[in-house]
């Protein structure tokens, strides 16, 4: 599905800011089409999360906003790697190892939290889809090195 030109619609990643691997990935897939990546630890995504969940769950978020569908944890990896055109076993393979790489991005990146029992698709929530464009605004701009 495409986003519009401007990304008023662009999808947003929320990751780990605090893990450097977790950083340097964010870069690479901001090269998908649209993706906004914004760290975890930005102002906007505990209210966005809030909204979402009732909670704030420490996990990798995907937010579509045109397809009013949100993706945690295992399932944002997957939905990951499936836009970024790698084929579906890899996808596969990273939704069933998701937690033996987080925790060994945890433990590498020195995190000392781990991450929130969150891996399904849920309906983005009214409340939750009207906060997208603040996320957006806070969208952590890629490092010119990396750009």
């Amino acid at each position: 599905m495409s986003t519009d030109p401007d990304g008023a619609d662009a999808p947003v990643l929320i990751f780990d800011g605090d893990c450097p691997y977790c950083s340097v990935a964010a870069v690479a897939l901001r090269r998908l089409d649209g993706v906004v990546a914004v760290p975890w630890e930005a102002d906007p995504v505990g209210p966005f999360l809030d909204a979402q969940f009732g909670s704030r769950p420490f996990a990798m978020v995907f937010v579509d906003p045109v397809e009013r569908r949100v993706y945690a944890g295992r399932s944002a990896a997957e939905e990951l790697a499936e836009r970024a055109g790698t084929p579906g076993i890899v996808g596969g393979l990273v939704r069933d190892n998701y937690d033996r790489i987080a925790g060994a991005v945890g433990a590498l990146s020195g995190r000392d939290r781990d991450p929130a029992d969150f891996h399904d698709t849920y309906p983005l929530d009214d409340e939750a889809g009207e906060m997208v464009t603040s996320l957006r605004s806070a969208a952590d701009e890629a490092p010119a090195a990396l750009s």
